[in-house]
């Protein structure tokens, strides 16, 4: 059964999209093609659109600092099909992005018919894995969770870098004691947009709730960026 319905492409590569909007538009009979350049766009247009059914990631693209963002779109959206297209054929990224829970890998390198092949697999419910990697995660691979896109190593030092501009943005607001609601008014975007961007946040710091979220924001952030105004 053919696809029908609204994808979403995050890429920083205009050529790049377009290609991979006319595969998605002629192989998989999808009626509309949402472009977006920075994953920070990509979560406020996925935030604003409840339609949008497919959704492609670039690891490379401006805010693109670790996949636990693209976890927090599927913690948010869980009815969303989220995957990585993506030059790099690292095992390091292949198996990070994976660990994190996303519907498949899908290396840029495919042919058109390949890659429309490897969407329908996701669409219908599979997990794509490129064929390099098939039958050759280890055991010992498997157990331990690589470090996630542009991550430091465990135990290292969390810091700021981590974050998007926005989800730096929105960490600020938070450690100042705003709410969703509050924070959204500020920052003039939807309450989806900043629930997204909470999770990945969650995600990011590796905490359980806004008050550690809070915490670890005060111990990270410029003391002139984390102290309430007024």
């Amino acid at each position: 059964m053919n696809a029908s319905g609204v994808a979403l492409i995050a890429d920083d590569d205009e050529f790049f999209r377009i290609a991979l909007g006319f595969i998605l538009k002629s192989k998989l009979h999808f009626n509309e093609i949402i472009e977006t350049g920075t994953l920070d766009e990509a979560i406020e247009r996925l935030s604003e659109r409840e339609d949008v059914s497919l959704a492609l990631f670039d690891l490379a693209m401006p805010g693109m600092q670790s996949v636990a963002s693209l976890a927090a779109v599927r913690d948010v959206r869980p009815d969303l099909k989220v995957a990585v297209v993506s030059a790099s054929s690292r095992r390091s990224d292949i198996l990070s992005a994976l660990t994190e829970g996303i519907n498949g890998y899908v290396p840029k390198g495919l042919g058109a018919t390949d890659l429309a092949e490897a969407v329908r697999a996701i669409l219908h419910g599979s997990v794509y894995v490129p064929p390099s990697m098939a039958g050759r995660v280890s055991p010992a691979e498997e157990a331990k969770p690589p470090a996630r896109v542009g991550e430091a190593p465990q135990g290292s030092h969390r810091t700021i870098e981590f974050l998007t501009p926005r989800q730096r943005e929105v960490l600020q607001l938070l450690v100042q004691g705003l709410s969703n609601k509050e924070i959204a008014r500020k920052l003039k975007l939807g309450e989806g947009t900043v629930k997204i961007h909470m999770a990945a946040l969650f995600r990011s710091l590796r905490v359980r709730n806004r008050q550690e979220a809070a915490a670890a924001g005060a111990r990270l952030l410029p003391m002139t960026e984390s102290r309430p105004h007024g």
